[in-house]
């Protein structure tokens, strides 16, 4: 029965029970990894915020304990308020942490760790409702007091009830690590135990499988072996009908086909000789006028080539002449730039002369105003007696100074008002020389453009002689080719007599039964013209085609 089930049947067997093992083992992995994920999200999702929230609080009691302390040695009265306002919102940050606790903590021993928490609190509170008193009645004394015989103690209670608290989630996170731990080699036990089960079964079914189907095949390469021999005497069996069976029925017809292959083969190699024999004949006449066809197109190729070099020498001269005008262009703009650079910046520095002509002007003005100053000082100190003969003396000085100021500024203004005419003057010649640039420029140009386009001219010429000398290279280069291809045609017609031959002794190899030899037809002795029968043969020249078409490609046969 299993002889006729399919290969398609046999592995969809084998596979399917390896499919059900792997989905057993997936489901079982995924029921105790779900287990494990549940523990893992309880320890991380129930126990340990409850330890951030319990730190939180610790935090919130240190921190109002530093507000207290600092309320103790603070004078400054918004510092204190400051601090107070802390305290207050630590106390609420507490209480809102601690009814949270109170919500998310069911188990007995966290209730009872935060009643002592709560108990603790009452007692803290209160006192420290009381400090907070008596710091707004100013009474620091007795807050010091109250602070350290009575708060400090009751909040390390409170802080010691707190870590009593942190610690009891710690050692239950630590419980549940643990717990995940072993339940996590378990699961790998199991793994490992139903991966090898699942291994040894498939393991089974994989032999199973591939002997049904190797053992078949293994006979199948028997026969194509025989045959690969030349041995097609063999008498093949079918015992199966499925895919090797119908293999094995496949290559006993196939063995019979070859049979009667072979033997029209045999009959076809004497005519397939005598029509490569007429094919090189006339392969060796085109050949010898393709040649001559070739040496002619190499002559004028070779005039064709002199004269694009003469033209293509007189289009680099007219380009070299161009480029040179070009950068004649571009040195007498640049000039030209330069000139009119040179303008504005003899304007800029007459600018510059006439403010610095304004400002000395302004200072003469300064200077004298100063020397009437000085002047009207000396008259004071005067009257002022012998009090004022310091400031008389000053006032003198002054006053020189003054004087000097005036005479140098009027000097500096002198020198550049003479400067201002000069530059004026070296601006109109500056002006005069950036026109007779821009004339240069202009010229320059004209000239550019006139060699342009002769370079333009000479350029078009010889593309065009080029494309006529490309055109006759390309003729040269078929002509060639053609006759290349001839000479091939015609190693290609005595080839094909000698493969003729090498077929002949190939198709003996094989080995045919009386019946199949008697099969194959007599030699048939041509008799019609040479022309005729190579018209005739052509169908069968495709052998020789075929080794053309390695040498060169469709489109050079074409042309031939």
């Amino acid at each position: 029965m299993i002889k006729n089930l399919s290969i398609g049947q046999r592995l969809a067997l084998g596979f399917g029970v390896v499919i059900a093992l792997l989905l057993l083992l997936a489901g079982l992995s995924y029921v105790r990894i779900a287990s494990l994920n549940q523990e893992v999200a309880k320890m991380v999702d129930a126990r340990y915020p409850k330890t951030v929230v319990a730190n939180s609080i610790k935090t919130d009691v240190s921190e109002a304990t530093r507000s207290m302390l600092n309320v103790l040695i603070m004078t400054d009265p918004s510092q204190i308020a400051k601090e107070l306002s802390n305290i207050e919102a630590r106390n609420a940050a507490a209480t809102k942490a601690l009814a949270e606790l109170s919500k998310s903590t069911a188990d007995a021993k966290g209730q009872e760790i935060l009643k002592n928490i709560a108990t603790v609190r009452d007692r803290f509170i209160p006192g420290q409702a009381s400090f907070v008193g008596l710091i707004n009645e100013d009474k620091k004394d007795d807050a010091m007091v109250k602070f350290m015989f009575s708060l400090r103690p009751q909040q390390n209670k409170y802080l010691d009830q707190l870590d009593k608290f942190v610690a009891y989630q710690n050692e239950e996170m630590v419980k549940a690590g643990q717990d995940a731990s072993a339940q996590t080699q378990r699961t790998q036990l199991m793994i490992m135990v139903l991966a090898g089960v699942a291994a040894l079964l498939s393991l089974v079914v994989a032999v199973f499988a591939t002997r049904s189907i190797t053992t078949p095949l293994k006979e199948a390469v028997g026969v194509a072996q025989r045959v690969a021999n030349g041995d097609l005497t063999s008498d093949i069996h079918v015992s199966s009908s499925d895919e090797t069976g119908q293999m094995m029925e496949a290559l006993r017809h196939m063995n019979a086909s070859l049979i009667k292959i072979v033997a029209q083969v045999r009959s076809g190699t004497d005519s397939i000789a005598e029509a490569s024999a007429e094919i090189a004949s006339g392969n060796m006449d085109l050949s010898s006028r393709t040649e001559q066809q070739a040496n002619s197109l190499g002559q004028t190729s070779s005039s064709m080539r002199e004269l694009t070099s003469t033209v293509q020498q007189n289009a680099d001269n007219a380009r070299q002449a161009n480029q040179l005008a070009a950068k004649a262009s571009e040195v007498a703009a640049r000039g030209g730039s330069v000139v009119s650079h040179v303008v504005d910046t003899m304007g800029s520095i007459t600018a510059s002369s006439k403010k610095i002509v304004d400002i000395i002007g302004v200072i003469d003005g300064i200077a004298f105003q100063t020397n009437i100053l000085a002047l009207n000082a000396a008259v004071e100190a005067a009257r002022a007696g012998e009090q004022g003969r310091g400031f008389a003396v000053v006032a003198a000085e002054v006053r020189n100074l003054a004087q000097r100021s005036a005479g140098a500024a009027k000097e500096i203004k002198a020198l550049i008002g003479d400067s201002v005419d000069k530059v004026r003057e070296g601006s109109t010649l500056v002006e005069q020389a950036g026109v007779t640039m821009e004339e240069v420029v202009a010229s320059v140009r004209r000239v550019t453009d006139i060699m342009g386009e002769i370079t333009s001219a000479s350029q078009e010429q010889s593309v065009g002689i080029a494309h006529v000398n490309t055109t006759i290279l390309e003729m040269d280069e078929t002509t060639q080719q053609n006759a290349a291809l001839v000479e091939e045609a015609a190693a290609a017609a005595a080839s094909m007599q000698d493969q003729a031959a090498g077929l002949a002794r190939v198709v003996s190899v094989f080995k045919l039964d009386a019946n199949a030899a008697s099969v194959s037809a007599p030699q048939v002795v041509s008799t019609v013209k040479p022309a005729a029968a190579l018209k005739e043969k052509k169908p069968e020249a495709k052998p020789a085609a075929r080794i053309t078409q390695k040498q060169s490609n469709g489109e050079d046969w074409e042309e031939f």
